[in-house]
């Protein structure tokens, strides 16, 4: 029994003396607090010292670590700068004001100094006291603003209310659709963060009066400003974002504006040039079919002048996989151009054909469809018509009517219903004389009517023209020189009504 309090009795010794010990150390250690009573007396920096002496105040710690309850920072900004954004780059550049203000009780002096109306801060009360971590999550770069020193103001209220203000330039992704470009309007955005504390423990939240506001002297060049807005949210974290409060939920705060593109530049710098130089491609089809050096002078001129345009404004685009608006009126474009050169082509391999074309009838079906037709098959279905069709016959022109004899092998009645008289040197152009076939029956209804009535019974006779290649040749470019045209604008008014209407 003796023995059992005699260890006890040891071991109270050794614990007390371990007790003071560790007081000794601590009070060796730990400075004594400054006072606050009669605060009015201490400068500004003295009193600060001593409101926020490290005996009384951990910046580390939340200003609610005591209670445990939600701490909210209410946020607003002042926008004054906006750098067009940048295409190629998919961001654009924000000059700003950002205001975050929140309580801190341990920061309350109303009691301690009360003559003092507010406590006026920069970057060394930046560092005493605690401030929200905050962060842009589609943040490129950013820095804060400042010529000498960094531009931070921090203020604190009597009651503990601090209003902490930071001037920053930020660059930030801005995630482009292109496909309608230049006709095209931009969502850009701003996004802010909690980094270290999840949404139970801090809340952000836009303040209610005017949370974001825009300079008057805003102004923007290659962009207008349609809209913007803001709007609170919470963002999912996990491991993967590798934030400090782990996996939760975080709460966030979103600026978003609406920007639309000026198509001013685009309409003056590259639409209205490239109709002018497809429009440049149709003077070829004033020229004659056999002017080879003119015409694939002019139509190769155009083609490169109209792909280095369509160049110089494609070097400021991202590659992207979707096409876009600018592509579809480049492709449309150079289809015409190109169109212009392929009739060309068409209509010299006509040009120096030799053999003139015989037809049904003169318009666009049957002179089209005889010089598309092989030789060949020309020969041998105008072999098959004059075996089927014996009353068929060739008409003859209003020069060879009074004419008995005829130089071609297959008689007078083998006279072209389209006559080429040859003019002096000097003119060396062709000139197209026509009759129609009622006036020829007209003139020889006399003659047919001395005849008795057997003429009449013999069944009509289907008139047969023949064209030159050159006649062929100069009416297709005829037909072209209002084709194009009309096809150009057409395509104009489906792809402007895609633009706008759509």
């Amino acid at each position: 029994m003796d023995t059992i309090i005699s260890i006890i009795y040891t071991l109270l010794i050794v614990i007390c003396h371990n007790a003071q010990g560790q007081k000794n150390q601590l009070l060796s250690v730990a400075p004594d607090c400054p006072s606050l009573e009669k605060g009015d007396i201490y400068t500004q920096s003295e009193f600060l010292g001593r409101l926020a002496h490290q005996c009384r105040y951990d910046r580390l710690l939340l200003p609610t670590y005591q209670t445990g309850d939600t701490v909210y920072v209410h946020a607003s900004a002042y926008v004054y700068f906006i750098q067009p954004a940048e295409a190629h780059d998919l961001n654009f550049k924000l000059h700003f004001l950002l205001q975050l203000r929140w309580t801190d009780p341990r920061l309350a002096y109303a009691l301690y100094s009360p003559e003092r109306s507010r406590i006026i801060g920069e970057s060394d009360l930046r560092e005493r006291i605690w401030v929200p971590h905050l962060y842009m999550s589609n943040e490129q770069s950013s820095s804060l603003m400042g010529t000498d020193s960094k531009d931070v103001l921090i203020s604190v209220t009597p009651d503990g209310e601090v209003l902490f203000s930071r001037r920053m330039q930020a660059v930030l992704y801005c995630w482009m659709n292109l496909q309608k470009f230049p006709f095209d309007d931009q969502t850009c955005s701003m996004n802010l963060e909690s980094w270290k504390y999840n949404a139970s423990i801090l809340r952000l939240m836009w303040e209610k009066n005017n949370p974001v506001r825009l300079s008057s002297e805003l102004h923007l060049t290659e962009y207008s400003l349609l809209d913007f807005w803001t709007n609170e949210s919470v963002v999912r974290g996990d491991i993967e974002n590798m934030r400090l409060g782990g996996a939760g939920n975080y709460s966030a705060l979103k600026f978003t504006f609406k920007l639309g593109r000026e198509v001013g530049y685009y309409l003056m710098d590259y639409f209205i040039p490239s109709m002018m130089i497809v429009a440049m491609s149709w003077v070829t089809f004033w020229l004659q079919a056999d002017a080879s050096a003119p015409r694939i002078t002019l139509g190769t001129s155009t083609m490169l002048s109209f792909i280095t345009l369509a160049s110089s404004q494609a070097k400021t685009l991202p590659k992207v996989s979707y096409i876009k608006a600018s592509e579809i009126w480049f492709l449309g474009c150079i289809g015409f151009i190109f169109s212009a050169l392929v009739e060309f082509a068409f209509v010299n391999t006509i040009w120096r054909r030799k053999k003139a074309v015989s037809l049904k009838k003169v318009n666009s079906k049957y002179i089209l469809k005889s010089t598309l037709t092989p030789r060949l098959a020309r020969k041998e279905l105008q072999k098959e018509l004059q075996e089927s069709s014996p009353q068929l016959s060739k008409s003859r022109s209003c020069s060879s009517l009074n004419q008995e004899t005829s130089s071609d092998p297959a008689g007078p009645g083998y006279n072209n219903y389209l006559t080429v008289h040859s003019f002096p040197s000097a003119m060396n152009l062709p000139t197209i004389t026509t009759q129609s076939f009622d006036d020829l029956i007209g003139q020889g209804g006399k003659q047919q009517q001395g005849h008795g009535s057997e003429g009449s019974d013999e069944p009509p006779k289907h008139t047969w023209t023949t064209m030159t290649p050159q006649e062929i040749a100069t009416w297709i470019d005829k037909r072209s020189r209002i084709m194009f045209p009309l096809l150009f604008i057409l395509f104009n008014i489906i792809y402007w009504t895609f633009v706008y209407c759509l």
